[in-house]
């Protein structure tokens, strides 16, 4: 469950505790490789979803050159998508002068296109891709430091996904052999990573632009020299526009209508699985996600007030993240970043907001669903932070500001990533072993809901800017309530037939294996009585409610073919595969009808004895 972090300052009193922890999963649990990336070879642009017919066209534009895509997911037989609307939002209401002075215009200058004189629009796909092409051409100004242009994908319209990696090879320790079922260098060109590593990822919504610009400026700046204490001990990974098709039409969702940061646990877009290999192939300690929020008339119409805050920010908040990444979520960043932020005269809060509905006058920090990106990436255990500046909705309204904030809160991120990299490194090891070694025992969250509770939102009066306090029903994300648990089974069967679940998961960088010979096995199956919306989800960006199963489990003794997938909890990231099979959980493979029928599944709550191989 997740609860707020306090108390970590410093790594000894939790080195002190997970010393003897680890020293015992180490000899008592399981330690299952993750698998490499599988790489396909696409002769075509990737096809979205039909668009609406209010949805923008294709680019006449739009490549069609092949290009690298990370996919090991079959794109033929998949059902159909649930649809994602963009938020609901009353009309952007301009600033009064009081309002407006609250937000000066800083003394910086930017190189993006963006910000070339008589623009009036954002940096272009095709500026991008220019611009990005020139950084991996030229290099970094220490010739210590790699630069690496990735080709990660194609968008729904086949716009490439690139991202460019900052890397440095340390002399020791050496890399360790590879295996014979692994590769030495990665589907991308680059050796595996042998340091910490922070990925960078802005532009999943394409109506949110100065994360994108100012991710080019962090680009620049890596390549220029400005960050070398930082690359002096983390490696850095940026990826400014994760939706081009959003960012071509100014919309929130990409060209099939799906919200990207709604997608990470179900990968029914290009675009994510290209976010997701990215992570597989890094496997990041800490990700931080860029957004913006949405300025419009909804907090004046309901609180009398409009929104202050320069900078939301939020971590992972979804059930079973460890709680030594929340801690370290929230002491080791969130905290230095909120102070840094108000020393540089730009203020703060925690993310939250509230649905287009004037009734309905509940607040909401982020939501609890396991596939919102930041969720994800702690169900991964990295440190996963949400930055979000004042800004969606209103064009080139204070843009330098906006994208000022973004530039200063990825500054203190790289600043404590290398701060605290010795400690990031130890907590990963920790808490991946302490994960694999809890199967087959314990009890472990199915369903979790933020909880009900008063918060004092500060607001700015409409007239006057002044700031104004107002207690809000606020939905707190920080401390979730457990709504289903369950006992912690060993692993999931999945039925021959589940390729396709299986090809996700494996995606993920979750381990899944098949079994060479048939046999039995002591689990549960699942019955299903109907469906259930579930209130994990965040208000203002969708419905508020996520879809789960609703489902009693029996005990039997599975009748297991050969070439049935196990996948075994006795691996860093079980709780990611909780979170993707269990019927119950919101957003889940069988919610969602990537898994069809219950029969094809099942519970395995013994080790099994039959053999095992790397599932194809």
């Amino acid at each position: 469950m997740q609860e707020r972090a306090r108390g970590l300052t410093g790594p000894s009193a939790l080195w002190a505790l997970a010393g003897s922890i680890a020293l015992a999963a180490c000899s008592s649990s399981v330690s299952l490789r993750r698998p490499a990336p599988v790489v396909i070879r696409s002769p075509h642009p990737v096809v979205a979803a039909p668009l609406s017919a209010s949805a923008p066209q294709a680019p006449a534009s739009a490549a069609s050159e092949p290009v690298a895509v990370a996919v090991p997911v079959p794109s033929s037989g998949l059902p159909a998508p649930r649809p994602v609307a963009e938020p609901g939002s009353a009309p952007v209401r301009p600033a009064s002068p009081a309002v407006a002075a609250r937000f000066p215009e800083p003394d910086v200058s930017f190189a993006t296109p963006a910000f070339a004189p008589g623009r009036s629009d954002f940096t272009s796909n095709g500026e991008l891709h220019e611009l990005l092409g020139a950084v991996a051409r030229n290099g970094a100004a220490s010739p210590a430091t790699s630069v690496e242009l990735l080709a990660l994908g194609e968008s729904g319209w086949g716009t490439p996904i690139e991202a460019v990696a900052f890397t440095r090879t340390p002399a020791a320790p050496a890399a360790p052999a590879p295996t014979a079922s692994s590769s030495s260098t990665s589907p991308m060109g680059l050796e595996p990573p042998r340091r910490p590593v922070v990925v960078l990822v802005g532009g999943q919504h394409g109506d949110e632009p100065a994360a994108t610009e100012a991710l080019i400026v962090v680009v620049q700046g890596l390549a220029a020299g400005r960050f070398e204490r930082v690359l002096d001990r983390v490696d850095v990974v940026v990826l400014p526009r994760a939706n081009p098709d959003g960012a071509d039409a100014l919309q929130h969702v990409l060209a099939s209508g799906l919200d990207l940061d709604h997608d990470h646990l179900l990968l029914r877009s290009p675009e994510a699985r290209a976010e997701a290999a990215l992570r597989v192939r890094f496997e990041p300690l800490v990700v931080a996600d860029l957004q913006e929020y949405t300025v419009d008339g909804r907090f004046e119409d309901k609180f009398g007030g409009v929104p202050r805050a320069d900078v939301l920010l939020d971590y992972a908040t979804t059930a079973n993240v460890a709680p030594f990444i929340t801690k370290a979520a929230e002491e080791w960043f969130r905290g230095p970043l909120e102070k840094g932020l108000a020393s540089a005269g730009y203020s703060s809060d925690w993310y939250h907001t509230t649905s287009a509905d004037l009734a309905d006058r509940r607040v909401a920090m982020g939501g609890a669903d396991a596939g919102i990106g930041r969720n994800t990436d702690g169900l991964r255990n990295a440190v996963s932070l949400l930055v979000a500046s004042r800004g969606a909705g209103i064009g080139r309204t204070d843009l330098r500001r906006r994208v000022q904030a973004q530039v200063l809160a990825v500054s203190s991120i790289l600043a404590s990533a290398a701060r605290r990299a010795g400690d990031l490194v130890k907590l990963r090891q920790f808490v991946e072993r302490d994960i694999a070694s809890r199967a087959c025992q314990g009890e472990t969250v199915i369903v979790a809901a933020p909880t009900p509770s008063e918060y004092g939102l500060r607001l700015l009066d409409p007239e006057t800017g002044a700031v104004k306090r107002v207690t809000v029903a606020w939905d707190s994300s920080l401390q979730l309530r457990p709504l289903k648990t369950r006992p912690r089974p060993c692993g999931y069967w999945l039925a021959p037939s589940e390729a396709e679940a299986a090809a996700r998961l494996q995606a993920l960088g979750i381990v899944v294996q098949q079994f060479e010979e048939g046999g039995e096995l002591r689990g549960q199956t699942y019955r299903e009585s109907g469906e259930i919306a579930l209130p994990v989800a965040t208000p203002g960006t969708d419905t508020g409610m996520a879809v789960g199963l609703r489902v009693e489990t029996q005990p039997t003794l599975l009748d297991v073919p050969a070439g049935s997938y196990y996948v075994s909890l006795e691996q860093p990231l079980a709780n990611l595969v909780i979170a993707a099979l269990e019927p119950e959980a919101p957003g889940s493979y069988p919610a969602e009808r990537i898994v069809p029928s219950l029969d094809a599944m099942a519970r395995v709550l013994a080790r099994p004895t039959m053999r095992l191989m790397d599932a194809r």
